[in-house]
């Protein structure tokens, strides 16, 4: 038997220039592209004439391909000879369920690569002209996510808020925006009401948006300025150089 091989590639945050260089191969090679919904087409238009594209939606929030029948896909198109990519927004080990998919695979005794992306939670504070990590502000970072699969933990909000004082951390919230004033609730109990905060809607592309707030204003000014997902929150001292007022921009280049 043939068997094909899938590779997982990360799309990035969504501007088509920050692709990397491994992730252009990987889709030009593809015979077949499993596609999210959060992939930039202009991504997708880097196939091979000859490819085929299969849109399998994946956004939180919305009515999405079952993860098991992902499952099969790959592996069908794999054993039929076929050069799989799983072409996912951001990167595929954060958040992306990745690490399902390559057991998926493994199991299944198929070939698995994976090619990194830029993940959503460091384009989103680039943007804003700031670093995720600072030796003067933080000395480290926590990827977090504001929704559980069903019957899984949700974070500790109330420990992590005074983890990340005591430590000097910047959290990067994915996921987080229908649960923000229960977040913001819970890190008030460890963090200061005038910690800065940051929403970043559709980071990296033209019709960006974008607030800066304090943790105290988190969820009001979340409601005020309509912001949505996808986007990302971060909470930490880094932000301070930028938190002079909530503000929202629509375009991201000139922000």
């Amino acid at each position: 038997m043939n068997t094909g091989k899938v590779t997982l590639v990360g799309a990035g945050p969504g501007d088509p220039e920050l692709l990397t260089l491994k992730a252009l191969k990987a889709i030009q090679s593809a015979t077949v592209l499993l596609v999210d919904d959060l992939v930039n087409p202009e991504i997708v238009a880097h196939a091979a004439p000859g490819a085929r594209i299969i849109h399998v939606g994946k956004r939180g929030g919305c009515k999405s391909t079952p993860q098991a029948f992902i499952g099969k896909l790959m592996v069908m198109a794999a054993r039929e000879g076929e050069t799989v990519v799983r072409l996912k927004g951001g990167d595929p080990f954060i958040f992306g369920r990745g690490g399902e998919e390559v057991e998926h695979l493994r199991a299944a005794g198929i070939r698995v690569e994976v090619v990194n992306g830029i993940t959503s939670g460091l384009a989103a504070v680039t943007s804003l002209g700031v670093p995720l990590t600072h030796r003067d502000h933080a000395q480290g970072v926590i990827f977090l996510t504001g929704h559980a699969q069903r019957g899984a933990r949700l974070p500790d909000w109330t420990g992590l808020a005074a983890t990340a004082r005591e430590a000097h951390l910047t959290l990067v919230i994915y996921m987080g925006v229908s649960s923000a004033q229960r977040i913001q609730e819970e890190l008030l109990a460890g963090l200061p009401a005038d910690t800065p905060v940051a929403i970043v809607q559709r980071a990296s592309l033209p019709d960006q948006r974008h607030a800066v707030t304090t943790l105290r204003e988190l969820g009001a000014t979340i409601a005020r300025e309509g912001l949505a997902s996808p986007s990302v929150i971060v909470v930490g001292d880094v932000l301070r150089g930028v938190a002079v007022a909530s503000q929202a921009v629509p375009d991201a280049k000139s922000a």
